[in-house]
């Protein structure tokens, strides 16, 4: 008979950024588990609040499923001797599998041992498993407490394990698991005794835990919109701040509170940055779309006292507005270009420079953007001065107080000081994107001070020998690239990224062309992976995105383009056809010296039928190419398959002839040659 499996670990209230990733690992490992001991469930979940971990595991089997192996032995030869006994490396073997050398099976020249194994009571095995399980959780930071020779993410307090209503006893730092679970830290009754999984949730929220994660979420949701609407507005939920706010109660309670009218006059950012980054707080905005003086957070607990909750919660916001309306005032005692001066005290990158030398060097950067990318002339003036601007909010005392602010208050006290509207964008659009799925820059000045950047950053960063391995990207530089790519996709922009590594090198007065040369190649390796991962993201296979990046990705947008022309095309039954004729033509061109053909050694009508076609398609590519159509020019290429086999089934290539034999695969070369300023197609798989 089946049963559920229960294990809560009780701890001390867990960070809130570290739960989501327990609870999948706690899943990840339990499914892990159970599938490695051979014991049968229906399904597994994982629960949480700050001050638990739990697994559940629904209608698991009671006993091991048996197991039977064949396990491989020595060879025949060895095993048996002359006169037919078993060896002693046979009797040797036989005893170590715990079976009769007579049981012992002969097969494709080696004995085996048939292991009959059968399965023991689940019973016995989960207090093992349950600590293994335990043992095995990590966690970005761990602690010790009292004497206990343990690390783990807080100190455990209590745990429940059940198998069915069963209590399935072991210790662990000192504390044995057995039925009682604790409720609401404040609003329990005490210490609480289960009987099962069903009777754990119902126990739980008579004792004010909503320990489905779930759940809670939906419900915090609900309470923050209703209370948003009360007030005659509508919530801003971060999606963010909602996953931390979640796994920082267990019973949400949602209360609005307010703040004078005076605060409004600050840009919304230095408003709504001390709500949510520093309080946890969600803004309310009107109908118009304007920032309301009011704001929404939830409790963990109750209604009871909920004035004297909101009046806290108040009180704390207001000094910090209070501190903004401070800094912001203060600021503009000194307009935002007369700060550019004072980066010549805050260091960049060790031996790099501080961050006016990257200022001056994000002017340079800018600019060659722009004029390598062909856009319009008038663009230079905004992205440089931009780009001398763009760091000087980093001296503010608004930035100083509250970072996250830096290239909104650029944007705004660019704007108090007098600078041009579009010089004001481009310095709060040159830290875009900020994290996966922000807004892209979308003024090209701010396009090209945002390349510029990223890419001094990465550059710089790879100078010293510092480039990303596994999962260790401390200067986010995966982000960074992933960005740049992005940004030339959206943009359209035709650039070469050696001719950007070069310049930037040159910027940071990189002089050794040994490692100008090491530094490129890791660069190379670097955006070709981002840019991967995008085209993956994109839906295109795997084959075509190899073909496509086999010829090139220097220019991102171009590769990009040829990408999703072979992904378009690719699998039409024209296209497969050509990709086999093109593929044979390719192989053989391999053995080709040189694409020079010699239409006077064309003498069988084939060949001279299938130089005559690559002439008329060569024109029509180049033509096709500079108007970067490649749908057309694969349709072009497509065309070329029945010549090409109309080629091979009248014309034999490998003649004895040597002048002949090199005109013909001179004349497969360049066919080659051509296919391949789209993408090697003899990489694509052919259906």
């Amino acid at each position: 008979m089946a049963k559920d499996i229960l294990l809560e670990i009780g701890t001390e209230e867990i960070p809130a950024k570290f739960m989501p990733g327990a609870l999948k690992q706690l899943a990840e490992l339990a499914k892990a588990m159970l599938v490695a001991e051979r014991i049968n469930y229906s399904e597994i979940r994982t629960v949480g609040t700050p001050r638990r971990l739990t697994l559940i595991v629904r209608q698991a089997d009671e006993q091991q499923a048996d197991k039977r192996s064949e396990n491989k032995g020595p060879a025949v030869k060895i095993a048996y001797n002359e006169d037919g006994s078993a060896s002693k490396a046979a009797q040797g073997f036989a005893r170590g599998q715990g079976v009769d050398v007579a049981q012992l099976v002969v097969k494709d020249g080696y004995v085996y041992a048939i292991v009959e194994e059968t399965g023991r009571s689940v019973r016995e095995l989960l207090p093992q498993l349950f600590r293994t399980l335990i043992d095995s959780l990590n966690f970005p930071k761990n602690m010790r407490w009292g004497n206990i020779d343990m690390r783990f993410v807080r100190p455990i307090r209590w745990m429940v394990a059940l198998f069915g209503s069963e209590v399935i006893p072991f210790t662990v730092a000192e504390v044995t698991a057995g039925n009682v679970t604790r409720g609401h830290r404040f609003m329990s009754k005490g210490d609480i005794a289960v009987t099962s999984v069903d009777d754990y949730f119902s126990k739980l929220a008579e004792n004010h835990v909503m320990v489905d994660q779930d759940v809670r979420r939906a419900v915090i949701r609900e309470q923050i919109e209703k209370m948003a609407v009360s007030q005659g507005g509508t919530a801003s939920i971060d999606e963010d701040l909602l996953e931390e706010v979640v796994f920082l109660v267990e019973y949400p309670t949602s209360l609005c509170g307010r703040f004078e009218d005076k605060y409004l006059s600050l840009p919304p950012e230095a408003v709504i940055t001390p709500m949510r980054e520093h309080q946890r707080y969600f803004p309310v905005f009107g109908k118009d779309g304007k920032l309301l003086p009011v704001f929404i957070t939830i409790r963990n607990g109750g209604a009871d006292y909920i004035d004297i909750v909101r009046h806290g919660n108040e009180r704390v916001l207001r000094a910090r507005l209070d501190d903004a309306r401070f800094f912001f005032e203060e600021d503009q005692k000194i307009k935002l270009a007369d700060r550019v001066e004072k980066l010549k005290t805050i260091v960049f990158q060790d031996g790099l420079g501080t961050l006016y030398d990257k200022t001056k060097r994000l002017e340079e950067l800018s600019a060659f953007i722009i004029i390598h990318a062909g856009r319009a002339e008038s663009e230079l003036v905004t992205a440089k001065r931009a780009a001398y601007l763009a760091k000087a909010d980093l001296v503010t005392g608004m930035v100083n107080e509250f970072t996250e602010l830096q290239g909104v208050m650029g944007r705004e006290y660019a704007s108090l000081s007098g600078e041009d509207s579009a010089v004001a964008t481009a310095i709060y659009e040159h830290y875009l994107p900020r994290f996966a799925g922000d807004s892209l820059p979308a003024s090209v000045s701010g396009q090209a001070v945002s390349i510029a950047d990223k890419l001094d950053n990465i550059v710089a960063t790879f100078s010293r020998g510092l480039i990303p391995t596994g999962s260790q990207d401390p200067f986010a530089l995966r982000r960074q690239a992933l960005g740049i790519v992005n940004i030339l996709l959206q943009g359209q922009y035709h650039v070469s990224l050696d001719a950007l590594f070069a310049y930037t090198m040159d910027l940071l007065n990189i002089t050794s062309a040994e490692k100008r040369a090491k530094i490129t190649a890791d660069l190379q390796d670097f955006f070709r992976l981002r840019l991967k991962n995008i085209l993956v993201d994109e839906k295109i296979r795997y084959d075509m995105i190899d073909a496509v990046m086999a010829v090139g990705t220097d220019d991102v947008y171009d590769t990009w383009l040829r990408a999703k022309a072979i992904s378009l095309n690719g699998g039409t039954a024209a296209m497969q056809q050509a990709v086999q004729a093109l593929t044979r033509v390719a192989n053989l061109a391999k053995n080709a010296a040189s694409e020079v053909v010699d239409s006077a050694l064309l003498s069988h009508e084939a060949e001279v039928a299938l130089y005559e076609a690559y002439e008329q398609a060569n024109k029509s590519v180049s033509q096709l190419i500079e108007k970067r159509d490649y749908p057309g020019v694969l349709q072009v290429m497509a065309q070329l398959a029945q010549p090409i086999d109309a080629f091979f089934g009248a014309v034999m290539v490998m003649v004895e002839d040597q002048g002949v034999r090199n005109n013909r695969l001179a004349l497969l070369k360049s066919i080659t040659t051509l296919a391949q300023r789209v993408a090697d197609l003899s990489k694509i798989a052919v259906n």
